[in-house]
């Protein structure tokens, strides 16, 4: 198996330059498949379908079903890779059926009157700062939650974002998602497109190529963007622990109970399948007590 390590790493660039992942994806897919080789050399074993099944029990014993599931999914793709430029006669997933009983996990979600304390909090933090910094760190707060908002864009997407991928004068924001898809979301708020105008005059990203800065003018990090959210929850009191997923929940899990079309969020998503999207309608209860309520033909019956 002296051939495996080098494949690996062919099979890495692949990823980065020809398949554009990006770079945490690539990191789990060498996380993955370092173990897998590590596997094979304990084990001894060849690079067979036999093989495949023990190492798959295996990590059905050590880990939780999400994360066995996306390790079978990285090793899954590079023997698909591998039979592509045949470095393998056969490969060891044809006709083996895999099944995973993963938990079904709700998305979580914030209140939207918890939302509105947070925005209320971050506003009156800036419009209350004394300093320069702390006048420059609340304004980035507070554009970096409207947005995050107002668009239900994922953190890591928030943060790649380039100056040329917002223009205010048209409202419109160019995301580059999963897999480097690309869509065009529309700022339609006067408050947001006001607070991020705001954030740029005093920026000025243009000069740099990330749109959201530190102090040191250096791309923003996720963590500090978790940092801020948590700030501001502890202000407002409340005991949700509150991350940037959960806005991008709240955004779709909000919109659909406002009857939004479910194909629309799954397009302001950047969800490549609707399957995907779906497991919002298990968490908009609340509409559907509402529209029972009024709509159930039983409440024109008078028995």
């Amino acid at each position: 198996m002296d051939w495996m390590a080098p494949a690996l790493e062919k099979y890495l660039e692949a990823c980065t330059y020809q398949k554009n992942l990006n770079a945490k994806t690539v990191k789990a897919y060498r996380i993955d498949l370092r173990q897998f080789l590590e596997y094979l050399t304990a084990k001894g074993s060849g690079f067979d379908k036999e093989t495949v099944k023990n190492y798959i029990a295996c990590l059905n014993q050590r880990f939780k079903p999400r994360s066995a599931k996306r390790k079978i999914a990285s090793l899954k793709a590079f023997c698909a890779w591998l039979e592509e430029e045949e470095l393998l006669e056969e490969n060891p997933f044809a006709k083996l059926r895999i099944k995973l009983q993963e938990p079904f996990i709700l998305p979580r979600t914030i209140p939207l009157r918890v939302i509105e304390q947070m925005l209320a909090a971050v506003h009156q933090a800036f419009q209350n700062s004394r300093t320069t910094q702390e006048h420059k760190i609340t304004l980035r707060d507070a554009a970096v939650m409207e947005l995050l908002f107002a668009t239900g864009m994922r953190v890591s997407e928030l943060c790649g974002l380039n100056t040329e991928d917002i223009d205010l004068a048209d409202g419109t924001v160019k995301i580059y998602g999963k897999g480097s898809k690309e869509r065009l979301l529309q700022l339609t708020n006067d408050a947001v497109t006001s607070i991020l105008r705001e954030y740029a005059e005093e920026y000025h990203p243009n000069e740099q190529q990330a749109f959201f800065l530190t102090q040191r003018k250096t791309r923003l990090a996720e963590q500090t963007v978790r940092l801020a959210l948590r700030k501001y929850a502890e202000q407002i009191g409340t005991t949700l622990h509150i991350t940037p997923h959960m806005f991008r929940h709240s955004f779709a899990t909000l919109l659909l109970e406002e009857d939004v079309d479910i194909r629309y969020i799954q397009q302001l998503l950047g969800h490549s399948s609707i399957v995907t999207t779906q497991i919002y309608t298990h968490v908009a209860t609340s509409k559907q007590r509402d529209i029972l309520l009024q709509k159930h033909p039983r409440n024109k019956i008078s028995v």
